[in-house]
């Protein structure tokens, strides 16, 4: 279909086709990948009130999916309980179109409202910056970054955009690139394949667990640091494969070189390795994100710079300072 044909979805409607990728999932986490922009639970009540076809019929709750099943979803009127207010803020926007909006996020700014946080975050400045986002779910956010992590985040301007763009994430067809500072001296190349989960330990934090959800972060070292009294430190290309919560960071710390700077991710690395490279947050930055644009079907690639204090940090390290 070109790009002149193409439509927006109604209002309360999305469609998508099942990835392969998910057949034999039960069909509640195969919605929860195709759909990110709505909790489980919320999508499981839709799914027992009738409000998701497969094939144009009604599913059994306990139904598994085989693949390539054309899911419909009816939003039902309302479907966001908490209205967030619209909030003027300063957004670094690198791309814009009917479709989507691309944004290199600064470090602090927290990308969604949460306990503690009801306004002040991305979502708000989003709903200030395009109105008509209060009518796409989440104000159009598809993924997200932590607070203290900086760079390229994508926002959909519609619900159809929004839908290909949850496609394309189940699929894994969205490519994203990390540049990280961490302790130690990785391999030169690694695949950490390891499932990731809430820590019994501390639920605040992330961790590498049995019966997690698989995630999957590959890695090579783009430079090494540390000579004589200094510290070796590295700095690393990561790219996502999967998209788990805190998924860098929890992997670094796996294989014992957590990033610099990371206050909830640095057991392993003694409280002397950070003297003389003082860093107050991780050093985690979102360089690259590639995506095939849901119009025209054109691959598209972004690129942001690394931020101020990450620049700073490299040069302090290269001069052994």
């Amino acid at each position: 279909m070109d790009e002149f044909e193409w439509e927006d979805a109604p209002a309360a409607a999305l469609s998508a086709a099942l990835p392969v990728q998910l057949a034999g999932v039960r069909l509640d986490t195969a919605l929860a990948k195709l759909f990110p922009q709505f909790s489980r639970n919320r999508l499981q009540v839709w799914l027992k009130s009738g409000h998701v076809l497969v094939d144009g019929r009604h599913p059994e709750r306990s139904a598994k999916t085989i693949g390539g099943e054309k899911i419909e979803l009816a939003v039902p009127p309302a479907a966001d309980v908490a209205k967030p207010k619209a909030q003027r803020m300063a957004l670094a926007i690198v791309f814009e179109d009917a479709d989507l909006i691309v944004i290199d996020k600064p470090v602090g700014l927290i990308v969604h409202p949460g306990a503690g946080n009801p306004d002040g975050t991305l979502l708000n400045g989003l709903l200030a910056y395009a109105p008509a986002l209060r009518n796409v779910p989440r104000a159009g956010i598809v993924h997200r970054l932590d607070k203290d992590t900086s760079g390229l985040l994508v926002v959909a301007k519609n619900l159809t955009a929004q839908a290909r763009l949850a496609e394309q994430l189940a699929a894994r067809t969205v490519k994203r690139g990390y540049l990280a500072v961490v302790h130690g001296d990785p391999p030169t190349r690694g695949t950490i394949d390891e499932p990731v989960g809430r820590d019994p330990r501390v639920r605040t934090r992330m961790a590498v667990i049995v019966g997690g959800r698989q995630a999957r972060t590959i890695y090579k070292v783009l430079e090494r640091f540390g000579k004589g009294a200094l510290p070796g430190f590295a700095l690393l290309e990561c790219r996502l494969e999967t998209g788990r919560t805190h998924q860098i960071r929890v992997h670094l710390q796996h294989i014992k070189c957590p990033i610099a700077g990371d206050a909830v991710y640095r057991r392993g690395a003694k409280p002397v390795e950070m003297r003389g490279v003082a860093f107050k947050r991780q050093a985690l930055h979102a360089a690259e994100l590639e995506l095939i644009h849901p119009r025209s079907g054109k691959i598209m690639h972004w690129s942001a710079p690394l931020p101020a204090d990450m620049k700073k940090l490299l040069a302090n390290l290269r001069h052994g300072d």
